[in-house]
């Protein structure tokens, strides 16, 4: 047997649930995101907003009152099989941020929202503040469990940085 099924046959030994437990967790993530994603765009639709997608209102939201780069975008947010300069540059076609190129290093470009860009942030906000407001009463979610959660969520994102940045 080769030491890699050695140890995960030990690992299993140890807890034999990790694993589905992990499996399973991953897939909620996965599916979460997806789901959100549809939320922000079913709310696109019913304020008959069709010239941007979740994405890109995603996007609108997380830059909020900012200045930031593309960079500061990526890391910021979570956006998930799109690629943020595209984004960026239908959202400066459609009128929704402002772009200007960094007056110390002309390659980075800064953005901003344009008040159109803002009426969606805000729409974004809105739906953001009725989930929070329904969450205890609807979703039989506390704020305690959320912070769990999050907690939970945050060693989940370090572990796998530490496997991408120690090659564990």
């Amino acid at each position: 047997m080769t030491n890699v099924k050695r140890e995960s046959v030990i690992q299993d030994q140890e807890d034999p649930g990790c694993k589905e437990a992990y499996l399973e967790a991953l897939t909620y993530v996965e599916r979460l995101h997806r789901r959100l994603l549809d939320v922000i765009k079913d709310e696109l639709d019913r304020i008959r907003c069709t010239e941007i997608n979740s994405v890109q209102a995603l996007l609108l939201f997380n830059i909020g009152d900012s200045e930031m780069t593309a960079g500061e975008l990526r890391t910021r947010g979570h956006y998930l099989g799109s690629n943020v300069s595209y984004n960026l540059k239908k959202l400066v076609e459609t009128g929704y941020i402002h772009h200007q190129r960094s007056r110390s290093d002309r390659r980075s470009v800064r953005v901003r929202l344009t008040d159109k860009g803002r009426a969606i942030c805000a729409t974004i906000n809105e739906v953001y503040n009725k989930h929070c407001a329904m969450l205890g009463t609807v979703g039989d979610i506390s704020a305690e469990e959320l912070r769990l959660t999050t907690a939970t969520l945050f060693k989940l994102e370090r572990f796998w940085t530490d496997q991408i940045r120690y090659r564990l």
